[in-house]
């Protein structure tokens, strides 16, 4: 038999975790509230139809593409439909990156456009945001300081992934600006906005070269069925178009899934967005009855929250542990940053109440397990 490689063992963790009954899923940002019945009702009635035996339009379907134009309010931008968010990550930084080029985005934030920026031969510049002196921010002195003429890509998540924070429409101008001086494309990865009091698009102030990420997988909770877009002034997605991964159109279930959740967004969404935040109190209220732990945001502009546990004397992958064997799944740090994952665990709070409740419950007796263990198992 042949022994597994890392990507294997990888692979089958998550296998483990997902077909786990009953787990409660406090680790991934994913929306576990209740599929509107009009979204369901369009993925049914899709599938009814069999419109699947046909490939999607190769940039999306026409009416999906007017409504996340118009969700995102960027009439005279272009929309490429893809899998997911990462799949829209991914066909921008392999058409732009190449060697001699860099990347430059915060620490901590979402690790797979580095990667995939790192295989097209591009250098990555990580600029450290965990600081509460600095408000866990980017700071326009720290991007002006990094980027010069091999600047190819600012990528900035927002609200950040892990921390929560969301950038102010002044910051939003000043980054822009930034970019502008060296030519650089702004790449803002917008996956949490709808959990944001409020959201300023670079593209507003830097229309010619921001790339907006946009995605269905949180606030609509289609994590499973991979629908993202890309959108982008019509000459730059038209370099983006010219080879993208599914060339031959995305997920027409999803798309229909999309469609449906956007004609229903504004009534349906306000509701998951309050119970997220009480989510969010629940958790903050039990952090701050252990000693040591204290939770780095609140309120998170997003729909998790980072907890500290350096001051606790545990490490994150203990607590993670811990969870695990209560059936329920939170975050290690080290996921989103090597340099300040040892500081952390990060929880979702797009869940069911009862398992908000839960995590707050075991808390204490959780923070105990883990500062008793001496052996966890490898974590991804």
């Amino acid at each position: 038999m042949s022994t597994l490689r890392g990507f294997d063992v990888r692979n089958a963790h998550f296998d483990r975790l997902f077909n786990m009954p009953g787990l409660m899923w406090l680790g991934q940002n994913t929306n576990h509230f209740e599929t509107p019945p009009e979204v369901m009702d369009a993925m049914l009635d899709s599938l009814r139809r069999e419109e699947y035996h046909a490939y999607a339009p190769p940039a999306g379907m026409e009416v999906l593409r007017a409504l996340i134009r118009e969700d995102l309010g960027l009439p005279d931008h272009s929309v490429l439909v893809t899998d997911g968010g990462v799949a829209a990550l991914y066909t921008v930084c392999r058409t732009l990156c190449e060697p001699g080029v860099t990347l430059v985005t915060t620490d901590p934030g979402w690790k797979w456009p580095l990667h995939f920026s790192r295989a097209a031969g591009a250098e990555v510049i990580e600029l450290p945001i965990y600081d509460p002196a600095q408000g866990y921010r980017l700071t326009p002195a720290q991007l002006a300081a990094a980027v010069d003429e091999r600047t190819r890509i600012v990528y900035l998540v927002d609200p950040n992934n892990p921390l929560g924070i969301c950038y102010t429409s002044a910051e939003i101008e000043a980054f822009t600006q930034i970019a502008r001086k060296v030519g650089a494309y702004f790449v803002h990865d917008c996956t949490y906005r709808h959990f944001a009091d409020a959201h300023t698009l670079a593209a507003r102030f830097y229309p010619e070269r921001s790339i907006t990420i946009y995605s269905f997988s949180k606030w609509l909770g289609l994590a499973g069925l991979r629908v993202g877009a890309i959108v982008a002034a019509p000459d730059v997605l038209e370099q983006l178009a010219a080879a993208p991964p599914n060339n031959l159109g995305s997920n027409v279930v999803s798309q229909r899934a999309a469609i449906a959740g956007l004609r229903i967004r504004d009534r349906w969404f306000p509701e998951i967005n309050r119970r997220q935040r009480r989510n969010q109190a629940a958790i903050h209220a039990a952090v701050a009855r252990v000693p040591g732990m204290s939770v780095a945001v609140y309120p998170s502009q997003a729909n998790f929250l980072v907890i500290e546990v350096l001051a606790a004397e545990i490490t994150p992958e203990a607590l993670c542990h811990a969870y695990a064997n209560e059936g329920i799944m939170i975050r290690q740090g080290t996921y989103h940053t090597p340099r300040f994952g040892h500081r952390f665990v990060k929880v979702s709070t797009t869940v069911p109440e009862t398992w908000a409740d839960a995590f707050c419950e075991r808390l204490p007796a959780m923070v105990d397990k883990a500062r008793a263990m001496k052996d966890v198992p490898p974590l991804f």
